[in-house]
């Protein structure tokens, strides 16, 4: 089985991308898969919960592998997840930020040093997902160029469904400059309000402008509830939070999981 590569992106933050990695990397690592989580956002969110001990700041991590100024590989940095069969490719600290920018001024085969790096280690595991930044910048770039395939993360609100065509045209640049490869395994529709007007509204408008470009939006969309973000902080499963609704999530993350490694 060759490994599959999943870059979670939205330039919009705040959608979820990291807690949504968090979770679609436990329904893998129950489905007996071996996973990597790599934490592309500066901000180093899915590093504090997903890695079984408190990363430092100053120790070694992804922005060493992908700066020209440093020597560590990716097998250097990556360090144990919080479940067995879970590894994290780390961020802490600042660095990462630095490293963002040395990438905006860096010459040819910038956009391609994630992917080079991941090529070391990627057959040791089934499935790599890649947390990328809240922005269209040289990381989510890098993100996409490495990956097989675009998880669209996103909201039914007015901003996120009116960031959706500016991603997308992101996605088809790398396609075209860098990753021929690339598609778009699907759109999550995350914190989602089926109660509200707004919310109904802005999901339908997310499956049209999704149809229109031929794109599938996963359902059901995963519903806004507490019990997810307070998992996730607990650096917990769905299924280890032991609650009947918890349980009931976690099996959106499965099918959204079976769906997303079917999209070839």
């Amino acid at each position: 089985m060759t490994t599959r590569i999943l870059a979670l992106c939205n330039q919009k933050g705040g959608v979820g991308k990291s807690t949504t990695t968090f979770h679609l990397a436990r329904a893998a690592i129950t489905a007996g898969q071996r996973v990597l989580v790599v934490d592309l956002d500066p901000q180093g969110n899915l590093t504090s919960v997903a890695a079984a001990e408190p990363v430092p700041e100053d120790q070694v991590g992804l922005a060493d592998v992908l700066s020209s100024r440093a020597e560590e590989t990716a097998r250097d940095v990556i360090v144990p997840g919080v479940w067995e069969g879970l590894d994290v490719l780390p961020t802490t600290g600042e660095t990462l930020g630095f490293v963002r920018d040395e990438l905006v001024v860096a010459g040819a085969g910038r956009e391609g040093r994630l992917r080079e790096s991941l090529a070391e280690v990627a057959g040791n595991y089934d499935l790599i997902l890649i947390d990328c930044a809240p922005s269209l910048d040289q990381l989510t770039i890098n993100g996409l160029t490495a990956a097989d395939a675009a998880v669209v993360v996103t909201q039914s609100k007015l901003w996120s469904a009116n960031g959706l065509a500016h991603l997308l045209t992101t996605i088809d640049n790398v396609r075209r400059y860098y990753n021929p490869e690339l598609s778009v395994a699907g759109i999550i529709v995350n914190q989602h309000e089926e109660h509200t007007v707004a919310g109904r509204h802005w999901r339908q408008e997310l499956q049209e402008a999704a149809a229109a470009r031929s794109l599938t939006v996963l359902a059901p969309p995963v519903p806004k509830r507490a019990a997810i973000a307070d998992a996730t902080e607990a650096a917990r499963g769905l299924d280890e939070w032991g609650t009947s609704e918890a349980t009931s999530l976690a099996g959106i993350y499965a099918d959204y999981l079976t769906t997303l490694e079917g999209a070839r």
